[in-house]
């Protein structure tokens, strides 16, 4: 497949046409809940992409579905995957239209640990615990669901990459979201990855909040993404992640560190504990910046979190939102930091 303005990987780095690419990013979830097949606003996306293009931002981070209650994915009482609606392919195809005109990389998120969430009133949760502990019923989600998302989107190259679900530790640890083995979680992962690998180019990860879940370094519980663990769930050689994307909240700080300040790679207390195999950037982390404090008494900053992101070997950082979607900040906390990153790195945030 062709390679021409599709970012890849050489060098455990990003690359776009043999330049190297830092994603100077964010997050934007959604505007409206469950945008696309339900009400999507097109002016405020095509606004809010120029907003970020003029804050210095590269890239940003969309659950393209937040937990599926307005029906945008058939899915059947036995988690079977039955068709989707084709309004949700009509919005995506305006976002991506969008992404172009202002020439912002989306990293596309299709599933999230809400959908498998029963907050009393969401009887659909239980078809999506339904769709994990069947494996037809998972390869249903690949094959009606990734494979005509990526026939559809694939050649778009400001569709940089694919986050399989954000934070699936919740589905695995959360009475509420089922308590889920892994093992089923991870063969999703697997068949889907291989379906993305198979029929385009677009970069694969998973959105893993805790590192103890993608770290097969002490004292943690095992890399439950990595190619060995993919592939032996689902034995083929195209089940794989291309890179990682852990999540970083203060809460998790005293057991995991704080990762902007170490290397992505190795152990405690120097390392995030990811594999160097592959390039790793931070998927998600408060637009308000990270707590504690850098050498001496210096106070931490969002400036010092993504310029010691970039020295510390991460590939990009993309905060939790850009649009103050909740508590945790918004474009007016970040866009010191992203135009102080796009201004000093220029040549590695807008490679053209």
């Amino acid at each position: 497949m062709a390679q021409n303005n599709r970012i890849i990987i050489q060098n455990n780095q990003f690359t776009l046409n043999g330049k190297r690419i830092w994603f100077n990013g964010v997050n934007t979830p959604w505007n409206n809940w469950n945008d696309f097949g339900g009400n999507y606003d097109d002016a405020w996306w095509n606004n809010h992409f120029a907003q970020l293009r003029k804050a210095g931002i590269n890239s940003t981070r969309i659950w393209i579905n937040c937990n599926n209650d307005q029906g945008a994915v058939d899915i059947c009482e036995d988690g079977l995957i039955a068709g989707v609606l084709q309004k949700h392919w009509d919005d995506l195809t305006k976002l991506f239209e969008a992404a172009q005109r202002h020439r912002i990389y989306i990293m596309a998120t299709p599933l999230s640990f809400d959908h498998f969430k029963d907050t009393g009133d969401r009887p659909s949760a239980q078809k999506w615990r339904n769709m994990l502990m069947n494996k037809k019923a998972a390869e249903s989600f690949a094959d009606n669901y990734i494979i005509p998302f990526v026939q559809k989107f694939g050649d778009c190259p400001w569709l940089w990459s694919i986050d399989l679900m954000n934070e699936p530790d919740w589905v695995h640890e959360g009475p509420e979201c089922g308590n889920i083995p892994w093992e089923n979680i991870s063969y999703l992962f697997a068949v889907c990855a291989a379906a993305i690998h198979k029929h385009s180019d677009v970069l694969v990860t998973v959105g893993i909040n805790m590192p103890k879940y993608s770290s097969d370094e002490p004292p943690w519980q095992g890399n439950k993404i990595s190619d060995a663990y993919l592939q032996k769930l689902y034995p083929h050689k195209l089940a794989y992640v291309d890179f990682w994307s852990p999540h970083y909240y203060d809460w998790m700080g005293e057991s995991y560190g704080v990762p902007f300040y170490m290397s992505p790679y190795g152990a405690l207390p120097t390392g995030f504990g990811m594999c160097p195999s592959k390039p790793a950037l931070i998927g998600e982390c408060m637009a308000k910046g990270s707590a504690g404090k850098t050498k001496g008494t210096e106070h931490n900053t969002m400036v010092t979190d993504y310029e010691n992101a970039l020295k510390n070997g991460w590939q990009g950082v993309m905060p939790w939102t850009s649009n103050g979607v909740d508590g945790c900040g918004d474009l007016g906390d970040l866009e010191a930091a992203t135009k102080y990153m796009a201004e000093k790195y220029g040549e590695l945030v807008f490679v053209e």
